[in-house]
């Protein structure tokens, strides 16, 4: 049975219908079905149950600490880019071991702060950080684990917001140069390297990025093998695309066969780094409308949730599907709507010319909301951040509550100067 659906004319999510959760936690709010982000990862370990690997959860999708709780208790291992992250990964109970460590601006304090705790690699985007882990690595007398991220310049065919491996990206390095890093990271005795990554985008619809990107890695893998330097991993990254509307996307069991055909005979451990692909469809923001309202012929439904909430359809100009909670039986018009916040911008929408039968008051679902959703909401005009909901079967469990006005001052320093400053 899917994890979101309609029973009865009801939209639920597991065995619990949105109108009650809507009731015991208000709106607007992130819903999530525990059953769906299991199948999803499980979905994962058996494509890749032939090929030595790990699944490193990429944890800027979604870092609720509930949600990092359930992928550690199976199994997972993490994608981290800050310490924040880190921190919320062992404070789920995740395994150090199975942490790498990406993105471009590592400061000092992060990068001790996760070699004290004994990761599994840092994935390095330049030279200057290749010198920066050294030196603290040194100074520590601990011996950094590391990994490359090489740039293969090859191009995902996605948005260039979330396009990330041409060599006019900001990530990672070039091959040419990660030849001559690893060879001089190999003469340093506080650097030990254990692998080689890349990551070139995200929502990529087609086998052939992977496989070319896979390609080059190899060919530099090789190169450094007969310089006597040996990987323990490959990290292909993430990317897999998720259907949000009509997109294409990529059969994880093909993916899987494509990886294992060209790592046959190799001994590398092969590392992925989804995110999107394991939350996004196991999410939904539940949100009301507040009016409806026409403007010189057109017709706008203004709900609860706003781009604070949810900044995707503004930011990309993502398209989510919009689903009614209730599937009306009594006739009403069907009219086209632009959905849009309360926020005060024109950039404050979340869907644009849908086809809909609501009035003031109806609940509404925005599809697809468990990816990049609570975690690139803000308080922007001083609103609270929704609250988040895991759904397992008949339970539901408010794994972060609605933010108050009281927590957003809460760390704001009284508005009154001392007489005198």
């Amino acid at each position: 049975m899917p994890a979101f659906d309609y029973r009865n004319g009801f939209y639920h999510v597991e065995d619990l219908d949105l109108r009650e959760l809507a009731e015991q936690f208000g709106t607007p709010a992130f819903i999530y079905s525990e059953s769906a982000i299991r199948e999803a990862y499980h979905h994962f370990e058996l494509a890749f149950a032939d090929q030595p690997h790990l699944i490193c959860y990429s944890v800027k999708a979604n870092s609720n600490l509930s949600i990092l709780q359930l992928l550690a208790s199976m199994g997972s291992g993490f994608d981290i880019v800050s310490g924040g992250e880190l921190t919320r990964v062992l404070k789920a109970g995740g395994s150090p071991k199975k942490i790498v460590f990406s993105g471009v601006g590592k400061t000092q304090e992060e990068i001790s702060q996760a070699l004290s705790i004994g990761i599994h690699c840092f994935n390095i985007e330049s030279e200057e950080e290749l010198t920066k882990i050294e030196k603290i690595a040194s100074a520590l007398g601990i011996v950094a684990p590391i990994s490359l991220r090489v740039n293969p310049d090859v191009d995902p065919k996605t948005h260039p917001y979330i396009s990330t491996g041409l060599k006019q990206s900001k990530f990672g390095i070039p091959t040419e140069t990660a030849l001559r890093l690893y060879q001089q990271a190999d003469q340093s005795a506080a650097l030990n390297i254990i692998g080689m990554n890349c990551h070139i985008g995200s929502q990529i619809t087609e086998l052939a990025p992977f496989t070319d990107a896979l390609i080059k890695l190899l060919e530099l893998a090789d190169a450094l093998t007969q310089k006597g330097i040996f990987m323990e991993h490959i990290d292909i990254g993430g990317g897999m695309a998720v259907q949000y509307q009509n997109e294409d996307s990529v059969a994880i069991a093909d993916l899987a066969e494509a990886i294992t055909e060209l790592m046959s005979g190799r001994p590398q451990k092969i590392l992925l780094e989804p995110g999107r692909s394991l939350v996004a469809n196991a999410g939904i923001l539940l949100t009301q409308v507040i009016y409806v309202k026409e403007n010189s012929g057109q017709n706008f439904a203004i709900i609860d949730a706003a781009m604070n909430d949810f900044i995707r359809p503004a930011l990309y100009k993502a398209w989510h599907n919009v689903l009614p909670i209730i599937q009306f039986a009594e006739e009403r018009p069907e009219r086209e709507y632009e959905v849009v916040g309360p926020i005060c911008e024109s950039g404050d929408f979340l869907a644009k010319q849908r086809r809909l039968k609501i009035r003031s008051g109806d609940l509404l679902s925005i599809q697809s909301a468990g990816a990049y959703g609570f975690t690139m909401s803000s308080n922007y005009n001083s609103r609270g951040r929704s609250a988040e909901v895991l759904v397992k079967g008949t339970h539901a469990k408010e794994i972060r509550r609605r933010e108050s006005i009281e927590d957003q001052m809460r760390l704001e320093s009284n508005p009154s100067f001392d007489s005198g400053y």
